[in-house]
């Protein structure tokens, strides 16, 4: 699994020349999720609040004891009163790669706040012999090289294997399978259906600050969630995390 932060909120050159920021302890994200919270208390206008009230906010320091600025203090008190439409203005795009059709299927079913596009195996073809030079596949943890204990329903020829032959071995399979269908003239948006839940793919991810706390909250580890899409949960936590700091406790608390 690879994931890696493509774009992220950030104010536009027009709207930062106006702020002041440099002379302030704000990063983008913040600025934003200050102007938005702000919008819904303040008499000021939206394009005003960071200019005229940053210095108060992001210039002095917490007075909750908590630590950081009083703008991390008025995030904290907003997102623990639940105010969380003020941080769907912040998003982030991720490319995530060599993840599995099961994992996939437990993501897009995160819809709100969440955009997908992914690899197609429509249209990218899965063949040995295509550019794909066939299916790639993510082995679950769990499967590994201790014995499979044997069984008489194999009968007298059986041979004690381990779970990682077996494994391989239904992929190699499966592999042989779509090739002889795709010979056989059966078009690749058909001859997908004997590739396993296994199969890796790549999408581009988009979501949006809440969305992404949501989404940790539930498949953190520790939840109850599988393996691969918990690993997903916290490379994603890293990755917004490294751009927007402050973020750490929300995802911590969710």
């Amino acid at each position: 699994m690879k994931v890696q932060l493509m774009a992220h909120t950030q104010l536009s050159d027009k709207f930062r020349s106006e702020l002041g920021l440099h002379n302030l302890r704000a990063t983008d994200g913040q600025a934003v999720a200050l102007t938005a919270i702000r919008t819904c208390y303040s008499p000021g206008k939206p394009s005003e609040i960071v200019a005229n009230e940053g210095a108060r906010y992001f210039g002095k320091a917490a007075s909750d004891g908590e630590g950081g600025t009083d703008a991390d203090r008025l995030i904290r008190h907003i997102m623990r009163s639940k105010h969380l439409s003020t941080v769907e203005h912040l998003t982030f795009t991720f490319t995530v790669e060599g993840v599995s059709r099961a994992l996939l299927a437990q993501l897009t079913r995160h819809r709100v706040g969440f955009s997908f596009s992914v690899q197609s195996q429509r249209y990218v073809r899965m063949g040995s012999g295509d550019k794909s030079g066939g299916f790639d596949y993510v082995t679950p943890a769990t499967i590994t090289d201790e014995k499979v204990a044997p069984s008489n329903d194999f009968g007298p020829a059986y041979v004690e294997r381990t779970a990682t032959e077996y494994f391989e071995d239904a992929m190699h399979d499966a592999q042989h399978a779509y090739d002889r269908l795709r010979r056989a003239g059966v078009p690749p948006e058909d001859a997908r259906a004997v590739l396993p839940q296994a199969a890796a793919c790549s999408l581009v991810m988009t979501a949006n600050l809440r969305a992404l706390l949501d989404f940790y909250g539930k498949r953190r580890k520790g939840r109850g969630a599988q393996a691969e899409i918990t690993d997903l949960a916290e490379e994603l936590r890293k990755e917004v995390v490294a751009v927007e700091p402050w973020t750490d406790q929300f995802f911590e608390e969710a």
